[in-house]
């Protein structure tokens, strides 16, 4: 070291790794309900989910500017609440807003961290996606998959209607808006929530419950649509085709018009 001068090289990258694991180490998780998201800010950072009565960590997740923390962990829960064999209070979070992000991929060097992919078992599983694509329609659902393990719930009431007349193109934006989960169905512009099939907008269905589930609202539009319409469900969302020959392995048939 020369007099009045020195040189430092800081590894910001590996600093800011150990840090946030000692963090995330050192804190205790908090149930996934919309209570404790309430301490949660809409900040990026990054965050993990932990199964409650095992202590076994299986989410490594970032949040960027855009879509927040309390984003993306409301959206979790969400999406828990309308699977099969699992309760969104049975999954524990840590999160962590971090007020400056280093030129390095953090949600990577932690799932790295923590053994990489094999030992998160949804990282890489479909947990995170949120439209699984036209393409996922047509595949097999490995056995590990958590859509194959979590499937979405049908025959619960997620989303309540007024008792009465409705097109069926309101019931199936209605119930589309409402859902835990993707319901895709065919529309002339695929690109305007405001495009529907003239089958949808001429036909309609006599609600006679608020409480109807998930599988009877579709089997009544299905009902009122002239032939050749579908509704199948996938293990991780549901579809709605008219004139689809397409074989859906994964797929369970929910009714057919």
């Amino acid at each position: 070291m020369n007099d009045g001068y020195a040189e430092l090289e800081f590894d910001l990258p590996s600093a800011l790794l150990r840090d946030i694991v000692a963090l995330l180490d050192g804190m205790n998780g908090a149930e996934l309900t919309s209570v404790n998201l309430t301490r949660v800010t809409d900040a990026p950072g990054v965050y993990a989910l932990i199964s409650g009565a095992t202590g076994e960590l299986l989410y490594i997740g970032k949040a960027e500017s855009s879509k927040g923390l309390l984003n993306r962990l409301t959206r979790h829960m969400r999406k828990l609440d309308g699977r099969q064999n699992i309760n969104p209070g049975d999954i524990h979070f840590k999160a962590v807003r971090i007020f400056v992000f280093a030129a390095m991929d953090l949600e990577a060097a932690l799932i790295a961290h923590y053994g990489g992919d094999g030992k998160l078992p949804w990282n890489h599983s479909g947990f995170g996606s949120n439209d699984p694509g036209q393409q996922r329609d047509t595949t097999t659902y490995k056995q590990d998959h958590f859509d194959t393990q979590h499937p979405i719930r049908l025959d619960d009431c997620f989303v309540e209607f007024k008792v009465g007349k409705r097109p069926v193109a309101e019931v199936m934006q209605h119930l589309k808006d409402g859902l835990p989960y993707l319901l895709r169905f065919q529309r002339p512009n695929a690109s305007s929530r405001n495009s529907f099939e003239p089958d949808f907008e001429t036909n309609e269905v006599d609600i006679q419950r608020p409480d109807m589930t998930t599988r009877e609202v579709l089997r009544l539009c299905i009902a009122a649509l002239p032939p050749g319409w579908h509704a199948t469900a996938l293990p991780s969302h549901v579809i709605c085709y008219k004139d689809d020959d397409r074989r859906f392995p994964s797929g369970t048939l929910i009714a057919r018009s």
